[in-house]
């Protein structure tokens, strides 16, 4: 089985999370379901994420067969 390579990096830091896409699928899904727009997002492309919500993007993140790091 090939290594799947990695496709956002995610850092909790307790009191909020950073999303960080590094790879250009991972780009382009935050830009497809979340965009610069969305809330205050200070470090876009990355992703400041409260706790609460971090499941639900991380299940759909996966759900498309992205990779994520943790």
């Amino acid at each position: 089985m090939a290594n799947k390579s990695t496709d956002f990096i995610f850092e909790d830091h307790f009191s909020l999370v950073i999303l960080r896409p590094v790879s250009e699928a991972g780009r382009t899904w935050i830009e497809d379901n979340i965009g610069e727009d969305n809330g205050y997002q200070p470090m876009y492309p990355s992703i400041v994420i409260e706790p609460r919500y971090a499941q639900n993007i991380l299940d759909g993140i996966r759900g498309v067969g992205l990779e994520v790091r943790q």
